[in-house]
């Protein structure tokens, strides 16, 4: 068995590699922010995509997000859009962009976290 291929060194590196989806995905919102008509976009959120691709084995483990809690409510988003018609407010997408970098950093810190926890494990931190 492969550690690195499954627990929570997988999640962190697939973490890490939708959050570098989404940074480039922010970043082209960004580039666009001047283009007449563009429509901005962002990724669906990390936990529904790891939800999505977790197959129900059991017909006790946990259903798909949102289903069978009264609480949940789908987001509404009202797009603001200018003259031209763009809908990308900059300052939206810093606050997205920021909230990436932040999640970023704490998914790599968690990640060699546990490669330091291995190597404590192998003895291989004298």
């Amino acid at each position: 068995m492969d550690p690195t291929r499954t627990g929570p060194i997988a999640l962190a590196e697939s973490r890490m590699r939708w959050l570098d989806a989404r940074q480039r995905v922010l970043s082209h919102n960004v580039a666009n922010a001047d283009t007449p008509g563009f429509r901005p976009s962002d990724l669906r959120p990390f936990g529904q995509a790891v939800h999505a691709a977790m197959v129900q084995t059991n017909g006790r483990h946990l259903g798909p997000a949102g289903g069978a809690d009264p609480r949940a409510r789908a987001e509404r988003r009202v797009p603001d859009r200018s003259m031209d018609g763009n809908g990308v407010a900059l300052d939206r997408e810093a606050m997205r962009i920021a909230d990436t970098e932040t999640a970023h950093a704490l998914a790599v810190g968690l990640h060699r976290r546990y490669l330091g926890l291995f190597r404590t494990a192998l003895g291989r931190n004298s």
